[in-house]
This record gives structure tokens, sequence and C-alpha cells, in this order.
């Protein structure tokens, strides 16, 4: 058991290398965006970035998912026939979806609220989602080949790409918020001509019409429930500004980026967990397996999430060069968001793993019900809480719904592929997160927290971890044991 959770450690290892470095590039926007543009515009370019991550679902349909799936089992003489196929369907689909975008473009950016003066942004749209979606299959298939370092490169370089480009377009031209549609396009397109030879060697000019039929019968209930995940991802964005405006919007958003830590260690989980539980499942203890490795996740994401609650206004107001800071302090307002958006990452992290279950046991009918239940949810609370407290009630509102997601896949889950998970630990931690949550704004809204008292909060916490026997010293050895012969 040891050295599969060792191999999975080392590919977590290489996708986090990408994915780290990757969010921490383009969170360093995040500063420039706060302190070059007003909350205003914040607001616009948020939104509109809501709505491609919303369309770009659409595009792609869950074929990369259903790619993955039918890759990881099929013979080596069908490999080419399993790429192929998705690739060309969804390259016909995405032209199409274009087209549409394109002749009701009016209706669109009515729907989407932008601005008059910054309609012309609309037709940045069309083409980043164009190449977007064609390139997803193609990284899929570098994942299932494990090319680790190929898809770590092209990515990275994708992200210096855009941020060399926002900065230039930004302080050079003076292109304002265009400039971030600009270096997203260009970096969008350099993805896919960085993937034409590995395209090209697994291509075949052909769509096989039994495995389209098989891998549509897969992803498409993959539609509504990644439209659903992504309306709990990004829909809190176009409610915020239907109750408030675009200057709460901004705030929000930024605010909202502070979660992106635990969002990366979520995303380089899941990157090297669906291709690990999907080549391992029929491993004689793979669902040992799976058990422990949910309670080492949940105890790792515990402890980020106690650093960054406590310490991330501090981060925040660090000054650079004496003028700016990691967030401009016409934001400062939303700080007290971040902690329940990075517990609502958290359990997300928990929902990608109840995902082996499903995907192991062809289940994929449950998601969109789950999925589904966790938009309503957050619609409803949106709507609800926004107008009594705020862009908090829109934090709580995700929680809400990653809570709900976590735990209806973690029913279905159960139901067809049953693991016996160390419940005891599992509750003792998200018991001991809640408690900790509490004193923190306890203290903050009634005393406010010095560096001191936060310092004070952390080493309770620990020393909680350890006296509820969540872990033992047996098992901090153990676990360093197995980082430190990754090689």
């Amino acid at each position: 058991m040891i050295e599969k959770i060792k191999e999975l450690t080392k590919d977590t290892i290489i996708y986090g290398i990408s994915t780290i470095v990757g969010r921490f590039l383009v969170f360093l926007l995040t500063p420039f965006y706060t302190n070059i543009f007003p909350p205003y515009e914040n607001g616009v370019f948020s939104n509109i970035f809501a709505y491609i991550a919303f369309i770009n679902i659409i595009f792609i349909y869950g074929m990369d998912a259903a790619f993955m799936k039918y890759s990881s089992i099929a013979d080596e003489n069908d490999k080419k026939k399993v790429f192929s196929t998705p690739f060309l369907f969804v390259g016909l689909t995405s032209i199409f979806f274009s087209l549409c975008l394109f002749s009701f473009s009016g209706t669109f950016i009515s729907l989407m609220e932008i601005p008059v003066k910054y309609s012309h942004l609309y037709y940045y749209i069309i083409p980043i989602l164009l190449f977007d979606a064609v390139a997803l299959v193609p990284f899929a298939n570098l994942r299932m080949r494990r090319k680790a370092f190929k898809f770590t490169t092209i990515k990275i370089i994708n992200i210096l790409i855009n941020i060399t480009l926002n900065f230039v377009l930004v302080l050079k031209f003076d292109l304002g918020i265009e400039a971030i549609f600009i270096a997203n396009l260009v970096a969008s397109i350099f993805s896919f001509v960085a993937l034409l030879p590995d395209i090209i060697q697994s291509l075949e000019l052909k769509v096989y019409k039994e495995i389209l039929v098989k891998m549509i019968k897969f992803g498409i209930p993959y539609l509504p429930a990644s439209l659903s995940a992504m309306i709990v991802q990004v829909v809190d964005r176009p409610i915020v500004l239907s109750l408030t405006d675009y200057d709460t919007v901004g705030i929000y958003q930024a605010n909202h980026k502070l979660g992106v830590f635990m969002m990366l260690f979520v995303s380089m989980f899941q990157y090297a967990w669906q291709p690990f539980f999907l080549t391992n499942a029929r491993e004689e203890k793979a669902k040992e397996i799976f058990s422990k490795i949910l309670t080492l996740f949940l105890l790792v994401a515990s402890f980020i999430w106690i650093l960054l609650t406590l310490f991330v206004e501090d981060f925040a107001k660090i000054e650079i060069f004496h003028k700016f800071h990691i967030i401009g302090s016409e934001f400062w307002g939303g700080l007290y968001i971040v902690p329940v958006i990075l517990l609502a990452y958290l359990f997300n992290g928990l929902y990608v793993n109840f995902t082996a279950g499903i995907y192991i046991e062809e289940k994929t009918k449950y998601i969109p019900l789950v999925t589904g239940a966790g938009a309503a949810i957050n619609i409803l609370l949106n709507f609800l809480l926004i107008p009594i407290i705020g862009i908090f009630g829109a934090a709580f509102a995700a929680l809400t719904s990653y809570i709900t997601m976590a735990s209806g896949l973690f029913y279905f889950s159960q139901k067809f592929y049953m693991i016996k998970y160390e419940h005891k630990k599992i509750i003792k931690i998200i018991a001991l997160i809640f408690i900790t949550g509490s004193v923190y704004y306890f203290l903050w809204f009634n005393y406010g927290l010095e560096f001191l008292s936060k310092l004070i909060l952390l080493i309770l916490f620990v020393a909680a971890l350890i006296a509820l026997r969540i872990i033992s010293k047996d098992e901090l050895i153990k676990v360093s044991k197995i980082l430190l012969r990754i090689k």
C-alpha cells in the first residue's frame, strides 16, 4: 500500500509543480489588477470570465472525462481510435457552438450584462472558448500517457505568456481590461499549437461511431453535472451583480481569489487522483489504499486551512515597494470571507475523493443529481443571504453547496463501491475545523486578532490533532518517509 500511495504522491507533486507554480503565477495578477484597476473594472472582467467558465462546460460536454475512462481500458491497438473520436467530434461541435455565439452576439451580450462601453470584449470570448475546448482532450491524453513533464511545461508557458502580455499590454500600451482578454486568447492559441505534435501522432482522421456512442453515453451525464458544478463555482458573481453592483463584485472576486491556495492543493491532487484510482481499481487492497488516502488528504487540507485562515489578512496587507499591497486597500473590506471560501474548497476536495467509486462502477448518472442539488442550494442561498449579510452570504452559499455535493457523492459512492473510511478520524478533523472557525470569527468580530492570538490558535489546533489521536508520531514518520523516498 505504501508503494501505491508513494506513486500517487509522486504524480501529485509533478502535477503540483504546474498547478502550484501556474496558479501562483496567475494569482500574481490579483495584486496587479487590484492595484491598477478600480473595483468596478475588476467586477466587469470577473463577471465575463464567470460566463466563460460556464460556457466552456457546454463546449466540452464531458468528453474529456469519457476519453480518460475509455483510454484507461483500451488496448494499445485502439489508443488512436479512442483519442481521435472525441478530439475530432469536440472540434466539430466547438466550431458549431462558436458560430452560434457569434450569430446571436447581441442577445448574449445583453444576458451577460456586459456594459455597452465594454461590449467589444465579448468577441474575445468566442476564440478563447474554441481553442480551450479543442485542447482539453489532448491535455487529458498527456495525463493518461503519464507525460506529466510535457503537460507541466505547456501549462506553465501558457501562463507565463498570459502574465507577460497582461503587464506589457496594460502598462506599455494602456489597453486597460481589454489586455486581459488578448493575453488569454494568445495563451490559448499557444497551448493548442504546442499540443499539435502529440495530436498528429495520436490522430486518425476518422470518428468511430461505436466508440463515440459509448463516450457520449458516459460523458453526457457530465454536461448537467459539470454545468451544475460550474454554477456552484461562478454563479455567485452574476447574482452578486444583480443584487448589488460591479464594485461589490470586484471586491468579492478579489477576496475569493485568496482561496486559490486551497484550490491549488485540491487541483494538484485531482490531476493525479483520477488516473491513479482508474489504473489501481483492480488492486487487491485498492479500497484500503483509497481509505487511507482520504484521511491523509483531509489531514493535510485541514492544516493548510488553519494556516491560511489565520494569516491570510497579514499576507493580503503586505506592502510592495512601499506603494502597493498584495491586495489593493480598496478591497480589504472583503477579507473576512476568505476562511469560508477556503473551507468550501476543502469540501470540494472531499467531493473529488468520492468520485472514485462513481467512476469505477460507471454510475456517472448520479453525478447530475448531486451537483444539481449543490447548484440549487447555492442559487437559493445567494438570493436569500446576500441581501442580509452581503458577500459573506455568497461565501456561505458556496460552502453549503460543496458540503451538499460531498455528502451526496459520498452516499452514492458508498452505495455502489463501499469503502471502510476512517470515520472517527474524519469526523474529529471536520469538527475541529468548525470549532476553530467559530472561535476565529468570534474573536475577529468582537476583539480583533493580533499575531500572538493567531499563533496560539495554530498551536492549539495542532495540539488538538495529537490529543484527539487524529495523528500520531508513527504516522508523521510514515508520511515523511513516503515523501522522502520519492525520487
